[in-house]
């Protein structure tokens, strides 16, 4: 340390002597008996620059591997991040495939230098308003009760970096199309141009070129929102640097714990009045709030459209024997009035659509598990009647729980009419068609009540429910009820109660 002070300070006299009192390097050179050269190169630093290597000393061992490392490096970034050399993995092929004898260190110590010098550097953006950036995240939590893997669509503005999450049960086009209706509608219109990756969800084929093919249900969803879509370099996520951050963002601030919900709309309440919640925020470098920027984003925006794109996936197909349509590896059951007839299938994030010509002939709740059967009993009611055998076997009617009072039913009718009765107890089941299930439900405890035990007796107490009048039932219709006589009243009778004694004990 005293050695460099006395250095600092020859530095010091020899650069105010030139440089402050007018002397010439000659004169100073002789005078503190420096060379010239050294006299220069003092009045170049105001403190001594110490001694600097031009190069990195190579190790004499390395020196003749260099070039296979360097090669080997270069070719890794051809492949996927995950299957690149490590410094342990280039040591152990340099050593069994090319005779190197020198240690593990030196070679680590070379390639971290050579994979530092080659990272890339990146230049600070600015954003304009009216732009948004959109990707997919993934995350598991607890959906009405089952733990699962969800996906969550998130959109930035990177002007004003407001954000939008929405959680889905897949990562799916429809989920994509969808997402975009609940942005837009959240931040008060279309973004004039929005940057995506090449996901196969939007992007079909990749040209030669670079030009993009759009797929179709993407293509329709930007002619209706009609937006400039933009997308990222194949494999680089910086690209769009803002959205991935915030798929990492959304992850650990509304995503840890782990969520828990009863269903994906709680799930998504939450989500978007943390989205909503934060536009109160002022980031780090501003002096406004995300509210009051994204009301430029706003100004930018296109206007939306009167109705919201119709998200779901369409697929044609024909119903099958079974009355059944298959729809991403499930089936789904319509009406046997429709077997064997072409529909067209509208598959939507939560429910599956389908119709026959422009009718809707049945509505599901989507499944996305494999091979499940989704069945709505009351499709097949209809052939039960015609094929009461059946019954009891009934594949779609397995699951369907309906309440005590129509097993009850069924019982009285197959003990009072044998097998006529499970043929009534069918037509019973399909008022379940029309009539909602509370008021079929009171009409048969009504008829159980009276003990009129037949389909024609529950129709008409059930249509006399509604229509608020009173039932007239006409026995002659139920032979198999007991008959009641009811004869004229006479006075006498009544006069004998009143002369009878009363009972010991009870008043007179």
């Amino acid at each position: 340390m005293a050695q460099r002070m006395k250095i600092v300070e020859l530095y010091a006299r020899v650069r105010r002597a030139v440089m402050v009192d007018g002397m010439s390097r000659r004169q100073a050179a002789q005078m503190f008996g420096l060379h010239r050269g050294t006299v220069s190169k003092m009045l170049l630093y105001a403190l001594p620059p110490g001694y600097r290597r031009k190069g990195k000393p190579v190790s004499p061992k390395l020196g003749p591997f260099l070039g296979v490392i360097d090669q080997i490096l270069e070719t890794d970034k051809t492949v996927h991040a995950k299957q690149r050399h490590t410094g342990q993995r280039i040591f152990e092929r340099l050593a069994a495939e090319h005779g190197y004898a020198g240690g593990y260190t030196i070679v680590r110590e070379y390639v971290r230098g050579q994979k530092l010098r080659n990272r890339e550097v990146f230049i600070p953006l600015s954003h304009r308003p009216g732009q948004a950036q959109v990707d997919f995240g993934e995350a598991d939590g607890t959906i009405g009760g089952q733990k699962l893997r969800f996906h969550y669509f998130c959109l930035d503005l990177p002007h004003s970096d407001a954000i939008f999450v929405k959680a889905y049960p897949a990562e799916t086009a429809e989920a994509l199309c969808d997402g975009h209706n609940a942005a837009f509608a959240f931040v008060g219109g279309v973004p004039a141009g929005i940057l995506y990756d090449n996901t196969r969800l939007a992007v079909a084929q990749i040209l030669g070129d670079g030009r993009r093919v759009r797929s179709q249900m993407f293509a329709e969803l930007q002619s209706h929102y009609l937006f400039e879509d933009r997308f990222g370099r194949p494999g680089k996520g910086n690209d769009k640097g803002n959205v991935e951050a915030l798929v990492k963002v959304a992850r650990r601030r509304f995503m840890v714990p782990m969520p828990v919900a009863g269903s994906f709309d709680e799930l998504n309440a939450r989500l978007l009045e943390a989205c909503a919640k934060r536009q109160q925020a002022r980031l780090r470098g501003q002096t406004e709030t995300i509210a009051q920027r994204l009301v430029r984003d706003q100004a930018a925006f296109l206007p939306l459209p009167a109705v919201p794109y119709d998200a779901c996936h369409k697929q044609a197909t024909r119903v099958s024997s079974l009355s059944l349509v298959r729809y991403k590896t499930n089936d789904y059951s319509v009406p046997t009035a429709y077997g064997h007839h072409s529909v067209l299938i509208k598959g939507y994030v939560e429910r599956v659509d389908i119709c026959c010509g422009t009718e809707l002939i049945a509505r599901h709740r989507r499944s996305y598990e494999r091979a499940d059967f989704i069945y709505d009993p009351l499709h097949y009611l209809a052939l039960l009647e015609r094929k009461p055998g059946a019954l009891d076997q009934a594949a779609p009617l397995e699951q369907w729980s309906l309440p005590e009072c129509f097993g009850h039913l069924r019982r009285q009718l197959e003990a009072h009419i044998g097998k006529q009765g499970r043929r009534e107890f069918i037509q019973v089941l399909r008022l379940l068609e029309t009539f909602e299930l509370s008021r079929v439900v009171q009409a048969i405890g009504s008829a159980i009540d009276l003990g009129a035990i037949g389909f024609d007796a529950v129709k008409h107490l059930l249509l006399c429910q509604i229509e608020h009048r009173p039932a007239k039932l006409d026995l002659a219709l139920y032979p198999y009820l007991p008959r009641a006589e009811v004869g004229r009243t006479d006075p006498r009778a009544y006069l004998r109660l009143l002369s009878a004694p009363t009972l010991a004990g009870s008043p007179a």
